[in-house]
Formats: C-alpha cells, sequence, structure tokens
C-alpha cells in the first residue's frame, strides 16, 4: 500500500513539476545500481528531489526507526529539503534539526523516531552524543552540499557522525562544484560519479553578465543608482562581511530603497523574517553575505549584484546559482571601484552597462509583512491564520498573500493600503482562543 501513496506521478502532481529531468533521473538509475553515487549538478538543477527519489526507495514502512540522514552545511538548506520532502506527501516523518532551533523542540519531535532526519553537523552531533537519534537504523547517509559542508570547521563533526552510523549501507554525495577531495573516513566504495556540471564550470548562457564602473570606492551612490535602473525586480546584493551589509542596507533605507539585510550573527526569528519579506514581495531587495549564496529556495530573482568582488570563483558561482534558476533567466551584476578589476575567470561576455545621470526611485513593494506571535507548535496553521484575518480584520482573499508558519511564530504579507485598519481591527482579539502579539513585522 505504502508504495502506491507515494508513486512517482503523485510525487510530481504535489510538487507541481511535469517529469524528471535528465539528471534527476540519471540520478535515480544510478542509485538503483550503485551503494554510493556522488552527483555533481548546478545550483537550481534541482538536486535535491534527484536525491529524495532514492531515499525514498530504500525506506520500509514496517521500520519505525530512522533510516536515513541528510547533512547539510545551512539550516536554510534543512528547512528548504524538509519542505519538499513534506510536499511530496509520501506518509512518511521527516525532521530538521539545525543551530538556532530550540532543542527541546527537537527533542520531542525525535521521540517517536522520523524516518528521515535532515541537519546540520553540530545539532545532528549533539543529537547524537544525547541518544536522541537511533544511529543503528539509518542505513542511508546523504551529504549534501558535500563540498561546503567538508570546509574546514565541519569536518571534525561529520567524521563523528559518520562514525556513530554503524550500518551505513548507502551513501549520497552532491555538490554544485567540484572543489575538494572527498575525505578518507566517508569510506566511499568505488563511487559512481555523475557530472552534470555545465563544461569548465561556467554558468548557463540564459545566465547574463553585466559591469558597472563606479566612479569612486565607495560604491554606495552607484548600488543606489543601480537599483534605481533596474526598477522593483527581486534582487540580492551580496557583500563580503557582516558589517559591510549592516551599513550598506541603511544607507540603501537613507535613500529611500526598501531593503532588508540578512547574516549569520542575525538571530533566528530575525532571519526568518528577513528571508520571508524578500520572498512574499514586502521588500525586492536582500542585502546579504555569502550565506545567502547557498540551499535559499526563493523562486524568481532576477538580478544578483556583487557589490563586494567575491573572494574565490567557487563563491561566484554560488552567489549567481540564485537566479537563472531551471528554465528562468537573470543576470549578475558586478559593480567595480576605480581600483578593481574583473575577476580573471569570467570567460563570458560582460556587458559594460551606463547608468543615467538622473535617477527615479523604484515603485513601492505592495506588500507589508505582519508578525503573529503563534506557530505550529500552538496548533496555529495557514487556514486559521487566514480565517481569523478575514472575519476579524476584515481582508479580503486578495488582500492577503505569502502565509509562513514556524514553530511559535508567524509571518503574512498582507496589501500595504490594508495593513493600519486591518492591525486595528485585530489588536484585541485571540487567535484560537489565545491573545498574541501581532505587529508590523520588524
Amino acid at each position: 500500500m505504502q508504495k502506491e501513496k507515494y508513486s512517482l506521478g503523485n510525487i510530481l502532481t504535489n510538487l507541481k513539476i511535469d517529469s524528471l529531468n535528465e539528471m534527476q533521473q540519471a540520478s535515480v538509475d544510478a542509485n538503483k545500481q550503485h551503494a554510493d553515487v556522488i552527483l555533481l549538478s548546478a545550483t537550481g538543477s534541482g538536486k535535491t528531489l534527484a536525491f529524495l527519489l532514492p531515499i525514498l526507495e530504500l525506506l520500509d514502512p514496517a521500520n519505525k526507526n530512522t533510516q536515513a540522514l541528510i547533512v547539510v552545511p545551512s539550516r536554510e538548506l534543512a528547512l528548504q529539503i524538509e519542505k519538499v520532502f513534506k510536499l511530496m506527501g509520501t506518509g512518511y516523518k521527516i525532521t530538521a534539526c539545525y543551530g538556532g532551533h530550540l532543542r527541546e523542540t527537537e527533542e520531542n519531535n525525535l521521540v517517536q523516531p522520523p524516518a528521515v532526519i535532515v541537519g546540520t553537523p553540530g545539532r545532528l552531533g549533539d543529537h547524537i552524543r544525547r541518544e536522541n537519534i537511533t544511529v543503528d537504523s539509518i542505513e542511508t547517509l546523504i551529504l549534501d552540499e558535500f563540498d561546503k559542508t567538508l570546509e574546514l570547521g565541519f569536518q571534525e563533526e561529520v567524521s563523528f557522525i559518520i562514525d556513530s552510523l554503524p550500518n551505513i549501507k548507502k551513501r549520497i554525495l552532491t555538490s554544485a562544484t567540484e572543489t575538494v577531495d572527498i575525505p578518507e573516513f566517508l569510506a566511499l566504495n568505488n563511487p559512481e560519479k555523475l557530472d552534470f556540471l555545465p563544461e569548465e564550470g561556467s554558468p548557463a548562457a540564459r545566465l547574463a553578465i553585466w559591469k558597472v564602473m563606479a566612479p569612486e570606492s565607495d560604491k554606495v551612490e552607484t548600488l543606489f543608482r543601480l537599483i534605481c535602473y533596474l526598477g522593483n525586480r527581486s534582487t540580492i546584493v551580496f557583500c563580503n562581511h557582516r558589517e559591510a551589509v549592516e551599513r550598506t542596507s541603511k544607507m540603501l533605507s537613507d535613500k529611500s530603497i526598501t531593503n532588508t539585510f540578512y547574516h549569520g550573527a542575525m538571530e533566528q526569528q530575525e532571519r526568518d523574517a528577513a528571508l520571508c519579506k524578500f520572498r512574499n514581495g514586502s521588500v525586492n531587495v536582500l542585502v546579504t553575505t555569502d550565506l545567502a549564496a547557498r540551499g535559499l529556495d526563493i523562486p524568481n530573482i532576477r538580478y544578483i549584484v556583487h557589490f563586494h568582488l567575491p573572494h574565490t570563483e567557487d563563491s561566484w558561482t554560488h552567489r549567481n546559482g540564485r537566479t537563472a534558476r531551471m528554465e528562468a533567466s537573470g543576470t549578475a551584476i558586478v559593480i567595480l571601484a576605480p581600483d578593481e578589476k574583473l575577476m580573471s575567470y569570467i570567460d563570458e561576455e560582460v556587458v559594460t552597462i551606463e547608468l543615467p545621470e538622473t535617477s527615479t526611485l523604484p515603485e513601492k513593494p505592495k506588500w507589508t509583512t505582519i508578525f503573529i506571535a503563534a506557530g505550529k507548535k500552538n496548533k496555529v496553521n495557514k487556514i486559521d491564520i487566514v480565517g481569523f484575518l478575514g472575519n476579524r480584520a476584515h481582508l479580503k482573499k486578495e488582500d492577503i498573500g505569502l502565509i509562513e508558519v514556524k514553530d511559535f511564530f508567524s509571518f503574512v504579507a498582507i496589501v500595504k493600503s490594508k495593513v493600519g485598519h486591518a492591525l486595528e481591527l485585530i489588536k484585541n482579539e485571540k487567535i484560537k482562543n489565545k491573545k498574541v502579539k501581532i505587529d508590523i513585522a520588524r
């Protein structure tokens, strides 16, 4: 019965996909024939499904313990994989474990072992040491974005995790670059290697590359003029340091560019709020470090702006991987100060663009994000929120945009013109018979 429940046709329907792409099909086929598989494929090409389907083939519905472990370098990637797996509608349970998330919440989720666990090395290692994970039953191991996961700082923890899994029968490693030697502790046995990377690692042709010459070393004014030139399209601006991210974001705000920022020193709720605002269109500009270069599942990003030049070619590749995903087109833009030169590894044609002398501010986003201090653990779901906002705030369906429900809080996009009145109507109202804080998301 379980097999019928998650037929490939049903999964693709649930994911709104017509068919597997060439890389995904090759992965499914190779994993049927080989115990260990290395999959190299560009960011945005659908690697998540390419390893989730082989995992699914190996899960035994009669086994009530954890059977597969997915190790990832970032919490955002863990959450993306968890989301895709749940959308597949297989009936199997998955739990994401990562730093910044309440460990007690994860421990509760692990009491009844999920079939699949996805998580970051530090948090997974912590759960293994606390014996919260049934390691003996895990037979399938995935290292997603393994080049990043195995970088200095994660290697020791990944080694500990693998040493703690005595019964691994299958290993799948995926990456968008081929930049690291695979360490011996992975104990790969004659792995099958699938290389779907573009030749010489060059971006796909649908990625256009532009450069803009800044007249002075402080490039903020040029960035402002560039954003005005691009209009209100979804844009990620990459800086090399957290301090620069916040400084650049503030300078853009001072010039009336609606934006938000995102980096690794922020609290988890702040990160979630920033990404949610960017996803739901409350802001069109996200200023960030390379933390956002991997694993973020944000569709329809049109422009990548390299405000600071990337330190490595690997960083260049992953930053640009946020746009031109699947069949969409995108543009990577490098801002060069007078003393800066274009990176030597860029072989593609680069178009130099001239910015207009006068700048017109982009149209402001139509959405505003509100914060609700209740989530999944409070038994609140999207339907509850839509009903609450419709009944108590008198909002129509078209006034409500993307809703994201986290464990203990939720974010909702509301048409900006309706927000003030809506908040006034619901300030003393209860959700699920409980008074909760509701305000503009900060």
